[in-house]
């Protein structure tokens, strides 16, 4: 090769490395610092004025957050979504029990929702096979799933309900998970009070998550420590581990849980999240993918 030859490849080899790291520099700017991956709306009260509220506060977090909507304020937040893409997306809220939960999975897909939550109160257990259909849909079009786990309100106790938390419990994801194994399961509250065995199914299933939000960080604001005992197996190589896994605290991602527009939830479990996750030494690496990577990945895979 001539020595011009060789100079051009050199030129043209930088060029690419030039570009490279420019792109890369350009998506790590774009990428929001927080991903919240659990916010209603209009869940209990309507607020018309929530949505620029929202946005004002994500702006000011430099976050993103997915907005759980009904099919029937659907239009309206795929509107203001699409003129924000880089702070909001939105998942659907569905009833399993619903005979045309089927046809609302293909609904909210096509209105460019990313999953399905936060899905509640079921009439069976979640694992139950006649949910299947609706998780086969789900996985075909790669949608997150996002699942209540453990203890659930009852603000109305005077009105007889069909609901019990047993058939929410964390454990019923364990199945979900290990059948359809390209969803990506997220878990509400990390099943409270069972967060043991939350912690045990997600440390064998890459696919599922838990998230810490409600009333959990609240009780625990005192031993803050307890949760290295929930993800023990933090820096443990041994059998019993899954080889080359991350951090056991990346089992967590990030939900402020916020509802009845009530914001100022989302700065309130943004500091119990940080408190935690620093009084359990939890490295900075794994801290940044519980409040953003993890979620930004699975995103990201979605486009």
């Amino acid at each position: 090769m001539s020595s011009r030859s060789k100079s051009q490849v050199r030129i043209v080899t930088l060029l690419l490395v030039f570009f490279s790291s420019f792109i890369s520099l350009r998506a790590q700017v774009n990428s929001p610092r927080i991903v919240d991956t659990l916010v209603h709306y209009n869940l209990y009260t309507h607020d018309p004025g929530f949505l620029p509220k929202l946005l004002a506060k994500l702006d000011s977090a430099d976050a993103m957050a997915i907005l759980t909507t009904t099919p029937e304020d659907l239009e309206e937040v795929k509107a203001f979504i699409k003129q924000h893409p880089n702070r909001l997306v939105c998942q659907g809220r569905l009833n399993l029990d619903d005979p045309v939960a089927v046809d609302l999975v293909d609904l909210f897909h096509a209105a460019g929702c990313v999953g399905l939550g936060e899905i509640s109160s079921p009439l069976k257990n979640y694992d139950d096979r006649s949910y299947w259909p609706i998780y086969e849909r789900a996985e075909k079009y790669r949608m997150i799933l996002h699942f209540h786990t453990g203890i659930v309100n009852r603000f109305h106790p005077e009105i007889p309900t069909d609901i019990s938390v047993d058939r929410m419990r964390a454990t019923t994801l364990d199945g979900i998970a290990r059948r359809f194994p390209k969803l990506t399961i997220v878990g509400a509250h990390l099943g409270n009070p069972d967060y043991a065995w939350a912690a045990e199914v997600s440390r064998w299933n890459p696919n599922l998550y838990f998230d810490l939000s409600g009333s959990s960080l609240i009780k625990m604001q005192d031993n803050p420590t307890f949760w290295k005992s929930i993800f023990w197996w933090a820096g443990v190589v041994s059998p019993h581990t899954p080889a080359g896994a991350p951090h056991a605290f990346e089992r967590l991602v990030f939900g402020s849980d916020v509802f009845s527009g009530e914001l100022e939830e989302f700065d309130r479990e943004l500091d119990r999240y940080h408190k935690m996750l620093d009084a359990c030494q939890v490295p900075k690496a794994a801290q940044e993918m519980i409040f953003t990577g993890t979620m930004q990945r699975i995103l990201n895979a979605q486009k």
